[in-house]
């Protein structure tokens, strides 16, 4: 972290461009004295995937999006033995809020405590109504980090929170507690991540010229796994690209930002990846008659979570019950007329994983090269066969020339 005077913040142009136009409006918040002085200033975007059961005992997942006008009864300036407390009310049963604390020169987010109402049907569709359920996040990366009191703290990309059954992505944000006179600060703490990287000072100068963009370069592999109690249930490996039609190259998935989750059942199994950056991908995988198969695959876009894409008619990646799935060459999942999926290296086992371990490999057609040189030694010979009987034929014709039948 470092103090310093405002300056322009943007996320990265390619990032714009894959999520689209951003929402027109974060959520903001002025919690105010008994004086009608801001003692706490906040706004941000925020989102949370929550994963929840449903009535026929299988889990989905679903995002809680914080809308651009929100309520702050009950939250609170503090006071000697009160810490100061921002509470915002999502509606529907919903809230969250955070508390803060200061030390000599320092104030830092305390507790995120996350409420959610499972009897909402609207956003758990289908959903096993448990009542409210409270998700409290004692420590947090950015969001929680040591800020120099009477200064505001900033943060453009993305920050996210994993717990066991929700993940909580904000940016945009900025926040300040412990204001003094009811004045917002002008200096402001830049969190890590938008602070520019330091390149190489150069005495040169050096004309450059516009070159067309390369194409992406391979996705890395990522290796993901979901668990039941303390017993690995489903693992994958694969390297993953996200094509939209609004765009000229593929936006590559990086495993280093993206996490998974999931649940595995008897009949049903679902891995989730959470790219921090980019989004949510889902893969649902069936089972039926000694076989498993993708079923479906769904996306969620972090900066536009009202756009669900979701393809439930897939039969890809199938194999035996108890093995495992592996394709090296590129794949292309469709998952809606304007965006699909390219895998790379995939392996895949959904079901029945033994000691953590991949079972024996089923791989795709893809990769089976060993049936070409049967077809091309055959093709060959057929070839060499007919060519044999024309001339047999012309020959035996060429035979009968100058001879005239009694």
């Amino acid at each position: 972290m470092r103090t310093m005077t405002p300056s322009a913040l943007l996320l990265p142009a390619c990032l714009l461009l894959l999520l689209g136009v951003l929402r027109s409006k974060a959520w903001e918040v002025a919690v105010k004295d008994d004086s009608n002085r801001t003692c706490i200033y906040a706004s941000m975007f925020m989102n949370f995937t929550i994963q929840y059961e449903t009535n026929n005992g299988s889990f989905r997942n679903t995002t809680l999006v914080a809308p651009s006008e929100v309520e702050h009864d009950g939250s609170t300036c503090g006071n000697i033995t009160v810490p100061p407390l921002l509470f915002v009310d999502l509606s529907r049963g919903h809230s969250w809020s955070l508390s803060f604390k200061k030390s000599e020169a320092t104030y830092q987010g305390s507790v995120i405590t996350l409420r959610y109402n499972t009897s909402d049907a609207v956003l758990f569709l289908d959903g096993k109504p448990n009542g409210t359920v409270i998700v409290e996040t004692p420590a947090a990366p950015q969001l929680l980090a040591s800020i120099p009191l009477k200064t505001k703290y900033m943060c453009n990309n993305p920050d996210t929170i994993h717990t066991e059954n929700v993940t909580q992505i904000y940016w945009n944000v900025t926040l300040q507690a412990y204001i003094e006179n009811g004045t917002l600060a002008d200096n402001f703490t830049e969190c890590v991540a938008d602070q520019p990287t330091s390149a190489p000072a150069s005495t040169t100068a050096v004309i450059t010229t516009a070159t067309p963009k390369p194409a992406p370069s391979k996705p890395s592999t990522g290796t993901y796994s979901v668990k039941s109690g303390n017993e690995t249930c489903l693992l994958a490996t694969m390297g993953l690209q996200l094509n939209f039609s609004q765009m000229n190259l593929p936006i590559n998935i990086n495993p280093n930002t993206t996490t998974s989750t999931g649940n595995c059942g008897n009949l049903t199994a679902n891995l989730t990846l959470t790219d921090s950056i980019i989004g949510i991908i889902e893969f649902i995988f069936l089972f039926a008659n000694g076989r498993f198969h993708l079923g479906e695959a769904h996306i969620t876009l972090i900066d536009k979570p009202s756009d669900f894409f979701v393809n439930k008619n897939l039969s890809s990646w199938e194999a035996k019950m108890g093995s495992s799935y592996m394709c090296v060459n590129q794949q292309t999942i469709e998952i809606a007329a304007n965006i699909s999926i390219n895998v790379f290296d995939v392996r895949v086992q959904p079901f029945l994983v033994q000691n953590g371990k991949f079972s024996t490999a089923y791989e795709c057609s893809l990769d089976d090269d060993g049936i070409l040189i049967p077809i091309i030694v055959g093709a060959a010979l057929a070839g060499l066969i007919i060519i044999i009987v024309i001339a047999y034929i012309i020959g035996r014709r060429k035979s009968y020339v100058g001879y005239q039948t009694l």
